[in-house]
């Protein structure tokens, strides 16, 4: 109608555009998606790109630069499924335009990420030092947490020490039952029908049997082994054990579905899941993320030494002045370690139980006699020490809250401690990455 061409804009979906649009147009200029890009064309990716050989035939693959934009967009929007990626390149316009308008499917996504996973985690160093550049990172003052991260596995898959020997026994019965029977039904079809059949079938539920069976005597040698080397590691001033007498502790477990992954408590649902130990170690002048790690252990403790020195290699040797620490990170060591580095630390020796009146503020100097852990209590509870460890709450735990709630990052989807390491480095290194772009930092065009 002519009446309505003249109130309504003209809108014709089917019309043909006489030029291509520039895909940059269809977003905002200060779009996440444009800044991912314009970072990533100032990384150097040359250990991936150098492992594409040209001079061999075939079908030419995506380029490697418009799938690392796509991977660290992904990951910061909390979509790293690769079905999901593939998805949202046809549907989503930010990750059109960084696809340039090609579709990679889900197995080339997710083929590229475990070829290149690797060298998408020593990306965290360039954005790293990025944050540094742009005046992110001054290292006054860094704290240590630990978060429990889900594993790609079911709790239900695991199984105890004590569970798999009477399991196995178990097994070999039925398997034993179920070979007498197959024995005596080819005997008696052999008299009824004669030896007419190869004899090498197994009934599908003996090889079921069988192939758990399998299963659970090689996680009873992984158990096994383990518990002889860490008995090994031990001092013992009797001499080390013998191999045939180190046994694992009965309730140790095993996961059939990723044996790296350990049952934890999660300290904020209190649930126990089969889990890996996510540590983030974070400068609190804008909560950049200076080292990460993941561990199988459900403790803390054992982390302090590791961290400070994954920090130091990523932050050419130094330390930060202070760092805090919950209790879950206390030892004497740690205390020991922390002072030789020349740092001045906060770790809680303790918690307060629900209604319970903190000590009184100590006052005059420090009492002799006291032990290491009586010392960084009363330090604690200085005016000083109360104020600087309350800083914790501040620093660390809003950047796990980030990862975990703001982008939804609950589950790896890998498997394996060294595969699982290099996703959580991906996952803090877009958290770094974000925390660029929330700064407004522009990367210098390259060349």
């Amino acid at each position: 109608m002519a009446m309505g061409s003249q109130r309504f804009r003209d809108y014709s979906p089917d019309q043909d555009f006489l030029l291509p649009p520039s895909l940059r147009e269809w977003l905002p200029q200060d779009h996440l998606a444009n800044f991912i890009s314009d970072v990533v064309d100032t990384l150097d990716l040359s250990e991936i790109i150098d492992t594409y050989d040209n001079s061999q035939g075939g079908q030419a693959s995506f380029h490697p630069v418009m799938m690392v934009k796509l991977m660290l967009y992904a990951y910061c929007v909390g979509v790293p499924s690769s079905r999901r990626i593939e998805k949202s390149t046809h549907e989503v316009i930010p990750f059109r335009v960084l696809s340039a308008n090609q579709h990679p499917d889900h197995d080339t996504i997710s083929e590229f990420r475990k070829r290149h996973l690797v060298a998408l985690s020593h990306i965290f160093l360039q954005v790293l030092e990025l944050c540094r550049e742009a005046g992110l990172v001054k290292l006054g003052h860094v704290a240590l947490d630990g978060t429990k991260v889900k594993a790609n596995a079911s709790k239900h898959k695991a199984m105890s020490y004590d569970r798999m020997q009477k399991k196995t026994d178990e097994l070999k019965a039925e398997i034993a039952r179920l070979l007498a029977e197959a024995e005596a039904t080819d005997e008696t079809e052999d008299v009824r029908y004669g030896r007419g059949k190869r004899g090498d079938e197994l009934p599908e539920e003996l090889r079921f049997r069988e192939r758990r069976l399998r299963k659970i005597e090689e996680a009873k040698q992984a158990l096994e082994e383990e518990a002889r080397k860490e008995a090994e590691a031990k001092p013992s001033a009797a001499g080390k054990p013998e191999a045939a007498t180190v046994r694992p502790k009965p309730k140790a477990q095993r996961n059939f579905t990723d044996a790296d992954s350990r049952i934890m408590k999660d300290g904020a649902t209190k649930a126990f899941e089969q889990a890996f130990n996510g540590q983030v170690a974070v400068d609190s002048e804008y909560q950049v993320i200076v080292a990460a790690g993941v561990t199988q252990e459900c403790n803390d403790k054992r982390q302090v030494e590791p961290m400070v020195e994954r920090m130091k290699a990523n932050l050419d040797g130094l330390c930060p002045k202070q760092m805090t620490l919950d209790n879950g990170y206390y030892s004497d060591e740690n205390v020991k370690f922390l002072r030789q580095e020349g740092i001045d630390a906060y770790i809680a020796t303790g918690r307060l139980k629900h209604g319970e009146v903190p000590p009184p503020v100590p006052r005059g100097r420090i009492p002799k006699g006291l032990t290491t852990k009586e010392r960084m209590a009363r330090k604690l509870r200085t005016v000083k020490g109360r104020c600087t460890y309350a800083k914790r709450k501040e620093i660390a735990e809003p950047a796990i809250g980030q990862i975990k709630e703001a982008r939804g990052f609950r589950r790896f989807l890998l498997r394996g401690l060294e595969k699982v390491d290099a996703e959580w480095l991906i996952i803090c290194l877009t958290h770094n990455l974000l925390k660029l772009f929330r700064w407004s930092w522009q990367p210098t065009p390259a060349g």
